[in-house]
């Protein structure tokens, strides 16, 4: 980690689960990060729509099926398209179900991840959601966007969870590397593990991406993948 890095404030999150042990662990977790601090935790959705009106956390971790009030509607509640400064949410919940995949990301979350999706994952998720990118589990991504695929195909597009579509041509071709990373990531790989197939360094798959975002005019890799997607680069080696 440079100067600029120590310098900078820590990431400030919020935890809500109605699970102890869920809390205790992302919390054990994110406090480890140099960059990362929970400022709070909540036990049911009123208690943390409540707490992140009062705290403006950077970055909300919402359970889904919670007390009182369910993660949805708070995320519609602190993020949906009526809110005028719309907060960053993160849904981590133990049900990979394409409804609660859709109702969270149109209800303005700007992550979805699976509670198995490692402890990594989650500070990458916070990371990306600070920044107003957004990460969406990788086994949710590659299904969610089959689906988005065949509904376009089948010329029903806007009864798909989409995201804004990248542009179909880039502006500069990409590179045979850049491909490669593509492909990988329409097939749901982390970053990692990116690296690890690719025989390069983590940073070097990041530079492929940002190289990638800005000649696709993506705002963050579920726009690469449905790009990959919709262009056949998903189905081979690039």
């Amino acid at each position: 980690m440079n100067d600029r890095d120590r310098d900078r404030a820590p990431i400030r999150v919020l935890i809500a689960d109605d699970q102890d042990m869920v809390r205790t662990g992302f919390r054990f977790f994110l406090d480890a990060q140099p960059d990362i601090t929970v400022v709070a935790e909540a036990c049911d959705g009123e208690e943390a729509v409540t707490l992140a009106r009062r705290l403006r956390p950077d970055v909300c971790l919402l359970d889904i099926r919670m007390p009182k009030l369910d993660g949805l509607e708070a995320t519609r509640m602190l993020a949906g398209p009526d809110v005028a400064d719309p907060m960053r949410i993160v849904v981590v919940t133990t049900f990979d179900l394409d409804e609660y995949v859709y109702g969270a990301l149109n209800n303005g979350a700007c992550g979805f991840l699976l509670k198995d999706s490692g402890p990594t994952l989650l500070a990458e998720a916070v990371r990306a959601a600070a920044v107003g990118d957004s990460l969406v589990s990788p086994s949710v991504t590659v299904r969610l966007l089959k689906h988005v695929t065949a509904a376009q195909g089948q010329g029903r597009a806007k009864e798909a969870m989409a995201p804004t579509p990248a542009s179909s041509v880039p502006q500069d071709p990409l590179t045979e590397r850049e491909l490669d990373v593509v492909r990988l990531v329409a097939l749901g790989h982390t970053n990692a593990e990116i690296a690890a197939s690719l025989f390069v360094s983590l940073s070097t798959v990041k530079t492929h991406l940002t190289s990638v975002q800005l000649k696709l005019s993506a705002r963050n890799r579920v726009e690469i993948a449905a790009w990959a997607w919709r262009s056949g680069h998903a189905d081979g080696p690039a």
